[in-house]
């Protein structure tokens, strides 16, 4: 039953999606501007979060693949490269010089470099990206995993959501955030790999989130610094995300 209830789902979006014309071509921001996406898309996200949390297993994978059904070319979903003069520098180096900052309601807070995070314990999994532009593709990635950072920073007991700010591209910021549920998921990771290559500029670099049992815009890439926190009171539009600002669902389970 439930293997049926997240494929049935997972049908349903993806169909959706590759219905929408050519409000498709213009990406992500056409279709938050209009009055109807953000409300289909939200349908029903109540139910589809409370069916997840109490019918799936809190352990639950999405689905993966063998490496044979990769995708030709893992497609670039929403920004290709931030503006951020300070982002631009740290790609010119190789990103030598980045740092990932960890802080909020954390007992240890941390700075780690790029080979600190790829010197976490790592999970790789093929899996498949589904966008609410009606796309999907398969690729492999490879990534520190999220849990292993937060027993490192060890959350503070009133902590409920993780928040990612990435590199900024124009005059607004780009953030995400999920509950400790799926920060804890086992394929929920800080993916600096994509097809045994490093993440490429226009999927993510140096690292970006995946979330494979949520849809794309979830994923947060060009990840710059995790905040743990208690609620989004003061953070940006106050709705958990970028988007969900603009009136998409906060959780986009599928």
């Amino acid at each position: 039953m439930t293997e049926n209830l997240k494929l049935s789902r997972r049908s349903l979006l993806v169909r959706l999606g590759s219905g929408l014309g050519v409000l498709v071509l213009g990406g992500c921001q056409k279709l938050s501007e209009t009055t109807w996406f953000p409300n289909i898309l939200g349908a029903g996200e109540k139910a589809s979060y409370r069916a997840q949390r109490l019918l799936l297993s809190r352990k639950a994978l999405a689905q993966e693949f063998p490496e044979t059904d990769r995708s030709p070319s893992f497609r670039s979903n929403g920004t290709s490269k931030p503006s951020d003069p300070a982002y631009l520098v740290m790609a010119e180096n190789g990103f030598a010089d980045y740092r990932l900052l960890v802080d909020g309601l954390v007992e240890q807070p941390m700075s780690l470099s790029l080979a600190d995070v790829r010197g976490l314990p790592h999970r790789t999994q093929t899996t498949r990206h589904d966008c609410v532009e009606g796309w999907s593709a398969i690729g492999t990635w490879k990534g520190a995993r999220l849990s292993a950072l937060l027993e490192i920073v060890r959350p503070k007991p009133h902590a409920r959501y993780v928040v990612f700010h990435c590199a900024k591209d124009g005059r607004m910021p780009y953030y995400e955030s999920i509950d400790m549920e799926d920060a804890f998921h086992p394929q929920t990771v800080l993916a600096y790999e994509l097809n045994g290559k490093p993440v490429p500029i226009e999927n993510g670099a140096p690292i970006r989130l995946r979330l494979e049992r949520q849809l794309g815009y979830k994923m947060a890439k060009y990840v710059m610094r995790i905040e743990l926190v208690e609620n989004f009171t003061g953070i940006y539009g106050g709705k958990g995300g970028y988007w969900e600002d603009r009136g998409y669902e906060w959780f986009a389970g599928i």
